[in-house]
């Protein structure tokens, strides 16, 4: 999801400023509908949807106007596929309380790979979380609620400070016990903002210790989800694209 999608226009369907194109995709338990904007005659772009699942879907490019009926211009097929960065945020979203797979990750931590990888991994990762659909009891900490902040472990905030993820250190904090993971310490003694000081990470550690610190440059800050019911609207501010999606 979220990546721009471009529909070229052939001759014939170049038509007036008033009409309105929109494309609806169809999948097998979910609809999307995403308004489109004009580069030139020729052209539109628009948003692709964060899809449920892995498949196929069948997508219709659809012309409005005033007064008419809404026409079907044209239809194709699209493909929803599951890269590495959603397996990566399926691995960590199981991980939370899982010390044994936690202290797994912290092999990363040796490799330390090049800041653009890190930016691309935090940007992907954290795009991928935002589409997982996570349980309504998941937790930050792990599913066993009964641990007290006093026992020494590994949490997945450990995991996004140490790598210097900071969307995914964001999106971590907005959800269930992220906050409270900031004053755990794991088995060194570091909590997720000593990390940060330590390794002289000035964003990452002014995003967990500042109040009403503001999100990191990502697609979210370019967009605003509103959840109705099984409905939900998403405004791309960036591209002023409006996408509708609707549990069948």
């Amino acid at each position: 999801g979220d990546s721009v999608i471009t529909v070229q226009l052939s001759e014939e369907d170049k038509v007036e400023d008033d009409v309105v194109f929109y494309l609806v995709f169809t999948g097998s338990t979910v609809q999307h509908c995403t308004s489109t904007r004009k580069i030139n005659p020729g052209s539109l772009e628009t948003i692709s949807p964060g899809h449920d699942c892995c498949e196929t879907v069948k997508v219709a490019l659809c012309a409005s106007r005033e007064g008419h009926p809404v026409l079907v211009v044209a239809e194709e097929s699209f493909q929803f596929v599951q890269d590495e960065a959603y397996d990566a945020a399926q691995f960590l979203a199981t991980c939370a309380g899982n010390q044994q797979a936690l202290n797994f990750t912290r092999f990363l931590d040796r490799s330390r790979p090049p800041a653009a990888d890190v930016d691309f991994l935090d940007e992907k990762v954290a795009l991928a979380f935002r589409h997982l659909k996570l349980p309504a009891e998941w937790n930050v900490l792990g599913a066993d609620q009964s641990l007290t902040e006093n026992i020494p472990r590994e949490t997945l905030l450990h995991f996004a400070v140490r790598l210097g993820l900071l969307r995914l250190t964001w999106f971590l904090l907005q959800q269930p016990g992220g906050r409270g993971a900031l004053s755990i310490h794991n088995n060194e003694g570091a909590t997720p903002v000593s990390l940060a000081l330590e390794r002289g990470y000035q964003k990452l550690h002014q995003l967990l210790t500042e109040e009403g610190a503001r999100e990191p440059d990502s697609w979210s800050t370019l967009s605003h989800t509103v959840h109705s019911g099984d409905y939900s609207v998403k405004h791309h501010r960036g591209l002023g694209v409006y996408l509708l999606t609707a549990e069948a």
